[in-house]
């Protein structure tokens, strides 16, 4: 018996039919899909000290449970002491059972401990069936020793999927679980 995500069996037994429900799709092969979450910590302290930089990558790691990579600068700007190839950033692109394993626990886990919370601001929307949201502090994610920080920062998650619309991905985001503020649409 091999080991599936519990939400890929969700998307597959309750997701799909509702969407294609909902959108009246003719096939299966038409509801959108989430193919990759995509987490970016811009560092720009780390140019002042390595270790800053160290510490954000192994923070990535954690959280993603998959192994964070820095992102150099491209250019050279003088006015920031950045020179083109240093360090600025750490990133990690998460796929398949990884990527719904980091939904379920972002879900049912982080996003509840965020002070005062709401609900998700449905306003990260790029046009194009993509979500992108803010963490303003790392420690809402279990895996964070909040004894062992340096520093508290934010960071970036997108969500990309394969929907034509704004629409078709809010409501796959949705019913995978993702507490937006107003639940109508």
């Amino acid at each position: 018996m091999s080991y599936t995500a519990r939400l890929k069996d969700k998307y597959q037994k309750e997701i799909v039919p509702a969407l294609m429900q909902e959108f009246q799709y003719s096939s299966h092969m038409q509801v959108p899909r989430l193919t990759k979450i995509s987490l970016n910590q811009g560092v720009g302290a780390a140019i002042a000290d390595k270790k800053i930089m160290e510490a954000a990558l192994d923070e990535m790691t954690q959280i993603a449970g998959q192994k964070a990579v820095s992102t150099k600068s491209k250019k050279d700007v003088s006015n920031f002491k950045l020179r083109r190839g240093m360090a600025v950033g750490a990133r990690v692109t998460l796929r398949g059972e990884r990527m719904y394993e980091f939904l379920d626990r972002l879900v049912s886990v982080s996003l509840p401990r965020i002070r005062d919370f709401k609900g998700i601001n449905e306003k990260g929307f790029d046009g194009r069936g993509n979500f992108s949201l803010g963490i303003t502090e790392q420690i809402i994610f279990p895996e964070i020793n909040i004894d062992k920080l340096s520093r508290i920062s934010g960071l970036d998650i997108t969500f990309v999927t394969t929907a034509k619309t704004d629409k078709e991905a809010y409501s796959l985001l949705r019913e995978f679980g993702l507490p937006f503020k107003n639940l109508k649409r």
